[in-house]
């Protein structure tokens, strides 16, 4: 963005905007119009919203002078997410940092399914779920907040992590039935706690599931910024999706639910882990462009569960 001079138009919101825009396209950042809005609103303190009212608004040096090293930060890989400190998921804006994987909208998929369990009787009125790998809490938040009468406890392997799912908690004030605990999927478990569930009704994750022989494929500002261990699920992405298949079962009740995110590519060879491990009812559901992106299964069938 070049210095304004005494003989240029004045860098007005609208101008700003398509000159963002078109400086975005050229750097090939994937939705380049909605990232200059949300780095422009975030310099001038408002809602993106407002943009669209303003547009003849002269930004103050101040404001000029953020926006422009937002746009320059960008413009280096840094995601936008990061830039402005939030994010929106399942319409709740949430505090993201790079100690945390930025919430995205396949992910509400797997969110959605959860609620639906719940309001279709598949699950208790009153479900333990548990959330391994919750990164900025965008789950086990979504949840409680609308699932009013459930306990989560969510685990990840990230204190940094669970530090910024905690504020996010108080935020949407959800904390008082939102647990979080550092841990490694299930090992953090202690079947003496008596504060804790010892099974769930729901397990639901979002795991590492990028395999690491693709990692230079990734756009820059996924591979170089967001945190590895949150990205990539070793040598084929299913290395945890593997221990959630075989470990699940020993914390859910008999009927209990797994839900797992996973790959565009990868539901056909999660679903073929599943027999193996006694899972049944295994479902896929797509996300909006069309892939398959969760998958769930039952840890019993329905009909055994008075005997198991």
């Amino acid at each position: 963005m070049a210095a304004q001079n005494a003989q240029d138009a004045p860098w007005t919101v609208a101008r700003l905007l398509a000159w963002t825009r078109e400086h975005f396209e050229r750097q090939q950042i994937e939705s380049p119009r909605l990232c200059a809005e949300i780095l422009l609103a975030h310099a001038l303190g408002c809602p993106r919203i407002q943009l669209f009212t303003q547009y003849e608004r002269v930004p103050d040096a101040n404001a000029l002078a953020g926006f422009r090293e937002h746009v320059k930060a960008a413009a280096g890989g840094t995601p936008v997410a990061y830039l402005v400190g939030s994010k929106e998921f399942f319409s709740l804006p949430l505090k993201v940092g790079p100690d945390v994987l930025i919430p995205r909208p396949e992910t509400e998929i797997l969110v959605e399914r959860a609620i639906a369990l719940v309001r279709k009787g598949e699950a208790p009125a009153a479900p333990a779920i548990l959330d391994v790998g919750t990164g900025s809490g965008c789950i086990a938040i979504a949840l409680a907040r609308h699932l009013r009468e459930a306990r989560l406890i969510a685990v990840d392997i990230s204190a940094a992590a669970l530090r910024v799912a905690a504020e996010n908690a108080v935020r949407h004030e959800v904390n008082s039935r939102v647990e979080f605990v550092l841990g490694d999927c299930f090992d953090h478990w202690t079947p003496a706690d008596p504060q804790r569930p010892t099974r769930f009704d729901i397990i639901v994750s979002n795991p590492p599931y990028i395999a690491q022989n693709i990692a230079a494929t990734l756009p820059r500002n996924v591979r170089d910024f967001e945190p590895h261990a949150a990205l990539f699920g070793g040598v084929d992405g299913l290395e945890v999706i593997r221990r959630l298949i075989v470990a699940a079962p020993q914390h859910l009740r008999c009927g209990g639910h797994l839900l797992m995110e996973v790959a565009y590519d990868q539901a056909e060879a999660v679903r073929g882990l599943l027999p193996a491990a006694s899972w049944h009812g295994v479902e896929t559901f797509k996300d909006g462009g069309g892939h398959p992106r969760v998958v769930h299964a039952v840890r019993c069938a329905l009909e055994q569960a008075e005997v198991a």
